[in-house]
């Protein structure tokens, strides 16, 4: 059986405007920051069965970095909401997890 990874017991730090601004400025222009909370971006697919697989590469990805978005999927369309949930808010681990979902565009 394979062993899950445990979640950091580093403190995050949530994150003020003036920083959440500089790491924005790293991510495309895609994404957006939405009431210093959460970051947000949607992308367009041809069909469902893309929308579906590229989700599915993103559930990997959180896995992999026991970092989980908010997933809203529907036909041609996939929305990633990301912040971090023990914090209420977001954290460079959000935008780090931003980044590398790039990878799977």
């Amino acid at each position: 059986m394979k062993k899950k990874s445990s979640p950091s017991k580093t403190k995050t730090e949530r994150l003020a405007g003036p920083k959440i601004s500089k790491l924005l400025t790293k991510l495309d222009d895609k994404w957006r920051v939405i009431d210093l909370h959460h970051l947000e971006k949607e992308f367009e697919f041809k069909d469902f069965a893309q929308a579906l697989a590229f989700t599915n590469q993103v559930g990997e990805l959180a896995e992999k970095e026991n970092h989980h978005p908010d997933i809203f999927l529907t036909w041609g369309k996939v929305k990633l909401t990301i912040f971090s949930h023990s914090e209420n808010g977001l954290t460079e681990g959000d935008f780090k997890l931003a980044a590398k979902i790039k990878s799977l565009e």
